[in-house]
């Protein structure tokens, strides 16, 4: 096998044998139930488990597209040290991804940097900063199509119920084809340029609030029924499915009334800003960042922070519940540094958006011989002078590899758009994006330093 490896495996291999990465990952497996280790069949090998996982975000594959490409290949069988044995499938894969949670990714990630140092491929000299969007697996939000999906999910789990507990009750009325037609109306009205077309805009969205607020009212019915036992299962199973479905509407109720409750006050009040606002009922945690882009103005998902070393090593990834300002992100990232390496910069490198006064006075005091950081708004001739020194131009240059790595980490490992649901899902993504980048860097930083 070993002359049929890409380069970088060969590597990986060893990073991904240390007792530190294989431990973390065994203890999360182990996790996963009270009894998992005492009780049942024997669980699956973490350092498969890790590989397969690695492997998907290397190629940026689905997990179906994983267990398909893994069953068939003799390469990718050997590095993820499933040899003649039976293929795990894609449900299963992705269970142990569930298990393997962003704690457990950084404790990984932070070993393999520290590895990357034992090996000399990060020395810790020159720090660079940069912040990008990866954007959650929603469509465009508009409060139309934010309204039908909650409808259509709300009728859905509805129609599930009474499949389980009979007519018992109250009794559903679909209203799915209605609100279908709501939508549509509102889309034509949009795309309209008739004078009139605003007028009938508002009629078509007091329609569909209207059908909204009637299936949210049928739905707190059937969740206050299931809870009061007037819709029971005939058996203890079809039961737990009640109350996961009960569970399901009492989750869903909320966002639906706030989706309603910012079209009206953006319909009739004419309020874009109001507190709370969802743009997915799916994914609620979504928040609408603007980065200045003039193909992509909005863009729809969590903005992340990815900082290196030498060799385009991530040292540090970080994803923000909320947006921060970038100048408030340098010092705790040249903290995070040290840290991590033990020793201060000698030259940090960010973009504009990071600069302020506080910012390179407080560098310079950590011991930061060089802070590259250009001031765009400055009157003052000799901070211009300054700004076009060699070691300031030349530090620039260097800090847009942060854009060329960024790039990579969107095209290559799919950081554009998480396809894993939730907050912790968006942690796990950009975590094993980040992870499978480093390996191939740290691989190809080696491969150069042997060859030198």
């Amino acid at each position: 096998m070993a002359g049929l490896r890409e380069d970088w495996m060969d590597h990986a291999d060893r990073i991904l044998d240390d007792d530190a990465i294989v431990t973390a990952v065994y203890e999360a497996l182990g996790q996963r139930h009270p009894k998992s280790r005492s009780r049942g069949r024997r669980g699956a090998p973490a350092e498969m488990v890790l590989r397969l996982l690695v492997l998907k975000h290397v190629r940026n594959w689905s997990y179906e597209v994983l267990e398909r490409e893994v069953r068939a290949n003799l390469v990718y069988r050997d590095f993820a040290r499933i040899g003649g044995g039976k293929m795990p499938d894609a449900k299963t894969i992705g269970r142990w991804g569930l298990a393997v949670g962003p704690k457990v990714i950084k404790q990984v990630h932070g070993r393999m940097v520290k590895i990357a140092q034992d090996q000399g491929v990060v020395e810790g000299r020159r720090m660079r900063v940069d912040t990008t969007v990866v954007e959650t697996n929603v469509h465009y939000p508009t409060d139309s199509s934010l309204l039908g999906d909650g409808v259509r999910v709300l009728i859905r789990t509805m129609k599930e119920v009474t499949k389980i507990a009979g007519e018992t009750g109250t009794k559903l009325r679909d209203r799915s084809r209605s609100v279908k037609l709501r939508v549509l109306d509102i889309a034509r009205a949009a795309r309209s340029r008739v004078k009139q077309s605003s007028e009938k805009l508002k009629g078509a969205y007091g329609r569909l609030l209207n059908s909204a607020s009637r299936v949210v009212g049928q739905a707190k019915q059937f969740s206050a029924q299931i809870a009061a036992g007037v819709k029971q299962a005939p058996n203890a199973m079809g039961q737990l499915k009640l109350d996961r479905l009960r569970h399901q509407i009492d989750e869903m109720v909320p966002r639906v009334n706030q989706v309603m409750k910012q079209t009206r006050a953006r319909i009739y009040r004419g309020d874009t800003r109001s507190e709370g606002k969802l743009l997915s009922v799916f994914e609620p945690s979504t928040e609408v960042i603007r980065k200045g882009k003039a193909g992509k103005p909005n863009e729809f998902g969590k903005m992340v922070k990815l900082q290196e070393a030498e060799n385009q090593i991530v040292i540090d990834f970080e994803v923000y519940d909320k947006r921060p300002n970038d100048s408030d992100l340098l010092i705790p990232a040249l903290e995070l540094h040290q840290a991590a390496i033990g020793r201060v910069p000698h030259l940090v490198a960010a973009d504009a958006a990071f600069y302020s006064g506080k910012n390179e006075a407080a560098a310079k005091a950590k011991g930061v011989k060089r802070v590259c950081i250009p001031n765009r708004s400055t009157k003052s001739a000799e901070r211009r002078r300054e700004q076009k020194k060699r070691w300031f131009r030349n530090g620039q240059k260097w800090r847009t590899g942060c854009e060329g790595r960024i790039s990579v980490s969107k095209r290559r490992h799919g950081l554009s758009r998480c396809r894993y649901k939730g907050e912790d899902g968006m942690k796990r993504w950009v975590g094993l994006g980040v992870i499978s980048d480093n390996l191939i860097n740290i691989g190809r930083a080696i491969n150069e330093k042997s060859s030198n």
